[in-house]
């Protein structure tokens, strides 16, 4: 019997090929796709659309192949699903996780430097030569593309790129993010046993590829694709994206609008002022995550969103109409309220409250480490528990060595770099607890050290170091990795093989990194950064580069509203985790909190209002029985949305224009 499990949990290397070829497929055509096609993104998000398009036709195509060729099994669904989970990894890293606005951070300080602005008076001298290439050739090229670059093939472009300049630049910064990867492997191996086996969390973006591949492995995958409720709801986003996406290419076809403006129906003035720019998507894949999600953090997402909206209104009716200037310089990169200052003091709590339900397994972790127990992987873990601790403590000293190294003073690296890791596991318990495929930031993590400490605390250069770091890997978070990592971690916590697993994370991640940075350097140059569409990463870029400036010539310290809010936001944050941990009976999560004031929140809050409201009211009416068979329905809505959003991304690779099915 144990023996026919180990066979059934085995992991053979064609499906870790097969994993790592599409990885690095998927980071290759991602820059081309996404800036120059202006697609819909192959990796948006923490449940990209390519991995899961690719996932569903290999799965049908094996299906169809153990059926012509009987008792030959190709792949197994634990095979894919692992092949899925490599894709998804580095699906993030070729866009806005780490490519996206990296070569624009690497030259934006001097190529956008002006007589004007004084950047090369007051910042070249700080810029670390390391950091950028010293080549001024090389740095308008990457602009203005080659002298014929888009009559030449790519393997051309390839060679013509003054590799000489760039080459130093990238294996530093390489060294720098991979390093940031393994600690971000060490601590969600540390923490996966707590999350996943002593709290029991819940992982909503999962359930759907777990149950195509779980369908695939007992034979049953026939009886899901025809599946009564799953057509129903598969056949929803089919036909609202084909009647849309024909009638953004032909504008006579009729369209079903999926964006309404909400903002007009609400007063300038009084209390729901706020909502002036209230805007209602219909995304039929979050209204299915929003279903498969539990209630009370479904309920939650959109409570906190109106909430947010009514106290703006609430404020301005009891006359506290608080500027934005209030806020100084900050680096939120959605910032614009002093009231949205309440997610730092929410976060440092959130972090604290995640630690203390864990310190009983952090007291074992810490004496497994320090060699009081035996040195063994934590359960269903990739690596051990000694080397998981050691790791990522050498993993953070090197990473603080490196910020000190380059001029920022100790003190202020270590609380910078603990404040870019708290950030990013607060993030990955949002995002993997609430089903949130798609997550923004509203403020930055060096916007509490400067609200509580100010400019001064990290010198001049200290200040420029913490804002380029932050800006390649620790504030764009739509495609962080630390998520997918404990995406990972669940899905092959019973997998046999776990070494050679481990490996090739490790590897695909290697290789996401290299083959992301060519790919966007080949796109480049080939067509010039004038001539892509980053209006995005260029406006936000040089947006941290402004900021910095000014927090250099003019280093105000925070007003006493945005330390009044972060305050608040404590203290609601507190009185949220005590009720949600001692009142079995409240309605409320916390994490919702967490993502009030975000760009997120303001694209999904009305889906996953429907899909709280249609799992609401079928949990009350029909229990569990109907709650099983109807989640095929909502299950449908995600398989189907994607479908389509793969099906005009193809399109879109051929096509002048694309139609957007998903939020960009």
């Amino acid at each position: 019997m144990q023996k026919k499990e180990e066979e059934k949990n085995r992991i053979r290397f064609r499906a870790v090929l097969l994993g790592f070829v599409m990885a690095v497929a998927i980071c290759a055509l991602t820059p081309f796709n996404n800036i120059y096609r202006n697609a819909t993104p192959l990796g948006g998000g923490h449940f990209p659309l390519a991995p899961f398009f690719i996932l569903v036709w290999l799965t049908v195509l094996v299906a169809v192949l153990r059926k012509i060729f009987k008792g030959r099994r190709w792949l197994t669904g634990k095979e894919l699903l692992l092949a899925w989970v490599m894709m998804v990894l580095v699906s993030g890293i070729a866009y806005t996780g780490l490519a996206r606005t990296f070569f624009v951070n690497l030259t934006a300080p001097y190529h956008f430097a002006t007589v004007e602005n004084h950047w090369q008076e007051i910042l070249h001298p700080l810029l670390p030569a390391a950091w950028y290439p010293q080549s001024a050739d090389a740095i308008e090229g990457i602009y203005n593309g080659l002298a014929g670059g888009r009559q030449m093939g790519w393997m051309g472009v390839l060679a013509r790129i003054p590799w000489a300049a760039w080459l130093p630049p990238l294996l530093l910064w390489s060294g720098f993010v991979l390093l940031c990867y393994f600690v971000m492997v060490c601590v969600i191996n540390l923490f996966s046993q707590q999350w996943i086996d002593n709290e029991r969390m819940n992982f909503p973006l999962l359930q759907v590829p777990q149950l195509i591949e779980d369908a695939l492995d007992s034979e049953g995958l026939g009886g899901l694709l025809t599946h009564r409720f799953l057509i129903a709801g598969i056949m929803i986003p089919v036909f609202l994206h084909l009647l849309n996406g024909l009638h953004f290419y032909y504008p006579d076809v009729p369209e079903v609008p999926t964006l309404v403006l909400a903002g007009p129906y609400f007063p300038k003035y009084g209390l729901f002022s706020g909502f002036q720019k209230l805007k209602i998507y219909i995304y039929p894949a979050f209204i299915g995550f929003a279903f498969l999600t539990s209630k009370q953090v479904s309920f939650s997402f959109w409570v906190f969103f109106l909430l947010g909206g009514l106290l703006i209104g609430l404020l301005s009716m009891l006359g506290y109409d608080i500027p934005a200037a209030a806020l100084g310089v900050m680096f939120g990169p959605t910032l614009s309220r002093p009231e949205e200052m309440q997610m730092i003091g929410a976060y440092g709590v959130f972090f604290l409250f995640l630690l203390w339900l864990a310190r009983h397994h952090l007291l074992q972790v810490l004496r497994q480490a320090l060699g009081a127990g035996n040195d063994l992987a934590a359960e269903n873990g990739w690596l051990s528990i000694r080397l998981s601790f050691w790791g990522a403590a050498t993993g953070l000293a090197g990473i603080i060595g490196w910020c000190y190294y380059f001029g920022l003073p100790l003190l202020p690296a270590v609380l910078l770099v603990g404040a870019f890791f708290m950030v990013l596991f607060v993030a990955t318990r949002v995002i993997c607890q609430g089903g949130v495929a798609y997550f923004t930031l509203t403020v930055a993590p060096t916007d509490g050290l400067l609200a509580f400490f100010g400019p001064r605390f990290f010198t001049d250069l200290g200040v420029l170091v913490a804002g380029v770091v932050q800006k390649v890997l620790f504030v764009d978070l739509r495609e962080a990795l630390m998520p997918s990592l404990l995406h990972a971690q669940k899905i092959t916590q019973k997998m046999a093989g776990r070494r050679m697993i481990v490996i090739s994370l490790l590897l695909t991640l290697l290789a996401g990194v290299i083959v992301s940075f060519i790919a966007m350097l080949a796109l480049s140059y080939k067509f010039g950064m004038r001539e892509l569409r980053l209006d995005w990463e260029t406006r936000t870029t040089v947006a941290v580069y402004e900021n910095i400036y000014s927090l250099i010539e003019s280093p105000a310290g925070s007003s006493h509203w945005v330390l009044l809010f972060i305050a608040a936001g404590a203290v609601v944050m507190l009185v949220l985790v005590t009720c949600y941990h001692r009142c079995y009976w409240w309605p409320i999560h916390p994490i919702g909190y967490l993502t009030a004031y975000s760009s997120a929140a303001r694209t999904l809050w009305f889906s996953f209002l429907l899909g709280w409201l249609f799992n609401a009211l079928c949990m009350r009416y029909g229990g569990v029985v109907l709650f099983k068979q109807l989640r095929f329905f909502f299950v449908g809505f995600i398989v189907g949305d994607f479908l389509m959003g793969g099906a005009w991304a193809l399109v879109g690779l051929f096509a002048d224009a694309s139609y957007l099915v998903l939020p960009r």
